[in-house]
């Protein structure tokens, strides 16, 4: 839906619900124009949201580390 900045100043916490229930609103002045989107919306459009694997994939690199487990005994310790 399309408001106009007087009737969006008036009703801001509407738009913001509507925007997140029923997604991007509009707001004009004049020839000039914004949208109103969730912060969900905008993280997937922007691709600033990563998926929990590509997170994990990101890490940094295991390669060369020695997982090798220490065989030396260990020491005696007196309780």
């Amino acid at each position: 839906m399309i408001w106009s900045l007087v009737e969006a100043n008036n009703r801001l916490s509407d738009i913001v619900t509507l925007a997140l229930t029923e997604g991007p609103q509009t707001i004009a002045r004049g020839k000039d124009a914004v949208v109103v989107i969730s912060a969900h919306e905008y993280a997937e459009l922007t691709g600033g949201r990563r998926s929990f694997k590509e997170f994990l994939m990101s890490g940094p690199s295991f390669e060369g580390l020695d997982l090798e487990r220490d065989n030396t005994p260990m020491r005696d310790v007196e309780l």
